[in-house]
């Protein structure tokens, strides 16, 4: 992992962050012309580190394949892996912000990915990824900069935060604060609620057929269900390597994703999009639908839709990587 530090950094809201550190992670060598870079955008409690999150995608022969490309993943604004967020020293008090970091958005999210770039000087990307919430950036930052991008991929995503989607994410938050702990100034403040936030989340993640087929019980009746041990175990995972107050701002953040926001609207902004665009997927997909896909696939131009077969639900795009693989890579290399 690598750190790039930046100076003061202005949020959409109009607050400034005296600093913004930005913490990244890169595959292979950028080439003489600078034009083979691909750029990962990833989702909610993941890192910068792509091979760790995403099993055998960074790979000779796979899509993020480092022996062709120079694949970047810049670390989200507010998470809790190298780049600044809640648990960041605030230069004025000496402190932890926690729960007085300010508020930011999708739109922050990508202004800091544009620091990144122009700082590691490149200007031209040839494939832009997002799954899930990386999606939401990348769609973002489609419409933002239509003429960065040769290619664009979405997985599972979509162009607004849906109410359904915003209904999720308010139930975690409801979860996380009826901790009484959360909003204590310690960095371990929230947990428990934050264990059950995670469990709710992975209801949703995975769906009824990925449950139904990875944590039905022995024949012998246990003393607790497997899916039981399966949900605790699930949420004390995330309590291990997380934090409360960067889980609950970044849900904020994810509710004010609509690329039409404030501008001409979404079917007009997603239009202007120039990228050769191919959008997957997943037929279990409980948060971003098959259906939802394939409307989006309609509003954004020169775009093709494909669809994986799997039954992990939303989390299909982190398990079946062949399937991925056999529709992005020919994509990203003909």
């Amino acid at each position: 992992m690598q750190i790039y530090h930046h100076g003061a950094f202005q949020l959409e809201s109009g607050r400034v962050l005296p600093q913004l550190d930005i913490a990244y992670h890169t595959y292979g060598t950028l080439n003489a012309s600078r034009d083979n870079v691909i750029w990962v955008c990833h989702a909610l409690t993941a890192n910068s580190d792509v091979a760790d999150w995403w099993p055998h995608t960074v790979e000779e022969g796979r899509f993020l394949d480092p022996a062709k490309h120079f694949v970047v993943c810049a670390n989200i604004l507010g998470s809790h892996y190298g780049t600044t967020g809640p648990l960041s020293i605030n230069p004025t008090t000496g402190e932890p912000w926690y729960g007085d970091f300010p508020a930011f958005t999708i739109r922050d999210m990508v202004a800091a990915h544009q620091v990144l770039a122009e700082a590691l000087g490149i200007d031209r990307i040839k494939v832009l990824v997002g799954s899930s919430v990386g999606g939401f950036q990348a769609v973002e930052w489609a419409v933002m900069e239509p003429s960065r991008f040769e290619k664009l991929i979405l997985i599972a995503t979509a162009a607004k935060a849906s109410p359904w989607t915003i209904a999720i994410d308010e139930t975690q938050r409801m979860a996380i604060e009826a901790d009484a702990t959360f909003g204590e100034r310690r960095a371990d403040a929230g947990m428990r609620g934050m264990a059950a936030a995670r469990a709710l989340g992975l209801l949703t993640y995975r769906g009824s057929l990925g449950y139904n087929l990875t944590q039905q019980d022995p024949k012998e009746a246990p003393a607790v269900h497997r899916a039981s041990t399966y949900q605790q175990y699930q949420g004390e995972k995330l309590c291990r390597r997380y934090n409360a107050y960067s889980y609950v701002a970044i849900l904020n953040a994810f509710d004010t994703h609509d690329v039409g926001r404030g501008r001409r609207g979404l079917e007009q902004e997603l239009a202007q999009i120039t990228a050769e665009t191919i959008l997957v997927g997943i037929t279990s997909d409980i948060i971003f639908t098959p259906e939802e896909m394939r409307t989006l696939q309609q509003q954004i131009p020169e775009s093709r839709y494909y669809e994986i077969d799997s039954p992990f639900g939303h989390d299909g795009f982190l398990v079946e990587h062949v399937q991925l693989n056999e529709i992005l890579y020919p994509f990203i290399n003909e």
